[in-house]
């Protein structure tokens, strides 16, 4: 049997914990072995010894039959080993070439060739069906076309081998589609893969096979096509997992927020929110679901006071919030798990518990006349990391060392423990696990079910389905429908969110909504 890369017993300790407990993997020349686990089971710490970036406290590596000692990035390089990181190691400031040569500058009498470079990734980008533009800048492009930078990266540098670290948690339904294919026609040109991920669809669409790991712990491997997802995610949590959301009948009252003719600019000064409308009431999850891009993020920012509201008003209770600073949006009622937990979510070198005490720190009991208390902070960090399962090993652990999955069980702890009005949750099971995203739904429909209003922020569509009591559906700014889970399907969604019109599903009449009108369904 002939393996490309060999990962034989691999041992990885950090202090006391053990990431890596003597796992093997091994792939196969032209295939696309995937590596399953939950978040914090070690998928990454294992890529990152095969890459260089961690070395191991035991096992081996074979690369091409041949033992090799990975002690950094380059001489991973150098073995034709490259890596796609979950979170993108660009400058958004430079160009697509300017990143892609970045470290490994071409250069001409001393001087870098720009040009000879900028010529070269077009041809490798041609080459597999890539279709970046070299002189694009990051910022202007793309979160999906990014990612086919970083690609494009490993490429050129004559990668044979590449890992992709969760390629698709922050890419819309036709992106991933568009990876996937990216990733047929890499096998096609003689590449081999490693994935991780936690789509369990995603590994039956393009995997050949399977290995599980599970608390730092080799499962097994399996051939995909002898697998089914419910075995998968049985072998990957040690349990049966519900793939349907359970939730019994909402019981909406009052409206808690209310938004009217919100108009809200990006930073170029161009509308992306557009006189929208919208209600959410308490007792209720109302889902929004639509494309990146068509006013989301700016509408999301708007409400939580991390944007200028060109015009309209955002009210809570019948109270007008427009405008207000982020620290007195939360303390009117509203709690935010932002898009981005990196950028928005944590101070990534603060300890978890520092962080779970971020929108608390300056009030009683942790504060009293402005001197904070730590022994308090610690506690209710304990009880938050106990309630939420929040995987670490104390409340002292730099935020940065948790898995994603736990670091986003620590965001949703701080904010539900602040019992809030009205949560906002936008893409909160971005990159997670079943085992995890299945926590995570029935957190949110325990607020709706406490009488709180839930606002449900995603891009996929089947988490709108299955969470949401109402969808609304966003297209370049606008609300274009309101409608029913129960009632609407995937198909007519997506036409939707494409901006097509389809007949009123959402209050049992066959009246075309107008665009932005603001509904009730009971």
């Amino acid at each position: 049997m002939e393996y490309v890369i060999e990962m034989l017993n691999i041992r990885k300790e950090f202090g006391t914990f053990v990431a890596n407990d003597d796992i093997t993997l091994q792939l196969k020349k032209g295939e696309i072995h995937a590596l399953l686990g939950e978040n914090g089971a070690g998928k990454s710490t294992l890529m990152n010894v095969l890459f260089g970036l961690y070395q191991p406290e035991g096992g081996e590596i074979r690369v091409r039959g041949k033992k090799v000692d990975i002690s950094n990035p380059n001489i991973a390089n150098d073995l034709g080993i490259g890596m796609v990181h979950q979170h993108f190691m660009l400058v958004e400031n430079f160009t697509v070439t300017e990143n892609i040569i970045l470290g490994n500058e071409p250069t001409k009498f001393g001087v870098t060739n720009k040009k000879d470079a900028a010529k070269r990734v077009q041809e490798v980008s041609e080459q597999y069906g890539l279709n970046v533009d070299p002189h694009a800048l990051i910022e202007d492009i793309s979160v999906g076309m990014q990612q086919r930078v970083e690609i494009l990266k490993t490429l050129y540098r004559g990668a044979e081998i590449l890992i992709f670290d969760e390629p698709t948690a922050s890419l819309t339904p036709q992106e991933i589609v568009e990876l996937i294919q990216i990733m047929k026609r890499l096998i096609a040109e003689g590449k081999s893969i490693i994935l991780i991920t936690h789509k369990l669809k995603e590994i039956m669409d393009v995997s050949d096979r399977v290995t599980v790991i599970r608390k730092g712990q080799g499962i097994g491997t399996v051939i995909t096509a002898e697998t089914n997802p419910a075995d998968l995610a049985s072998l990957m949590v040690g349990r049966q997992v519900e793939f349907k959301t359970v939730k019994g009948q909402a019981n909406p009252t009052e409206d808690a927020l209310s938004i009217k003719d919100l108009v809200v600019e990006d930073y170029r000064g161009v509308e992306k929110v557009k006189r929208l409308n919208l209600t959410v009431r308490k007792g209720e999850i109302v889902g929004i679901a639509g494309i990146d891009g068509n006013g989301q993020s700016e509408l999301i920012e708007a409400i939580t006071g991390l944007r200028k509201v060109k015009s309209g008003t955002i009210s809570l209770h019948d109270k007008d919030i427009t405008g207000l600073k982020p620290r007195k949006v939360t303390e009117a009622g509203i709690g935010h798990i932002p898009q981005d937990r990196h950028k928005h979510g944590l101070v990534l070198d603060f300890p978890i518990g520092h962080n779970i005490s971020l929108q608390t720190y300056y009030k009683s009991p942790i504060s009293k006349g402005g001197i904070i208390d730590y022994k308090k902070i610690d506690e209710k960090a304990l009880q938050i990391i106990k309630d939420f399962d929040v995987r670490t090993q104390g409340p002292h652990t730099p935020a940065r060392a948790l898995s994603g999955g736990n670091q986003q069980k620590a965001i949703i702890g701080r904010e539900v423990d602040r019992d809030p009005d009205l949560l906002i949750a936008a893409l909160p099971t971005r990159g997670l696990d079943v085992g995890a995203i299945e926590f995570i739904h029935s957190r949110l429909i325990e607020q709706r079910d406490n009488g709180k209003a839930v606002l449900l922020i995603s891009f996929e569509l089947d988490e709108v389905m299955n969470v949401s009591d109402r969808i609304a559906v966003i297209h370049d700014g606008e609300i274009v429908d309101v409608v029913v889970p129960e009632e609407t399907t995937e198909q007519e969604l997506g036409l939707l969110m494409a901006g097509h019109s389809v007949k009123a599903q959402g209050n049992g009449n066959n009246d075309s909504k107008k665009e932005g009108e603001d509904q009730h369904v009971n």
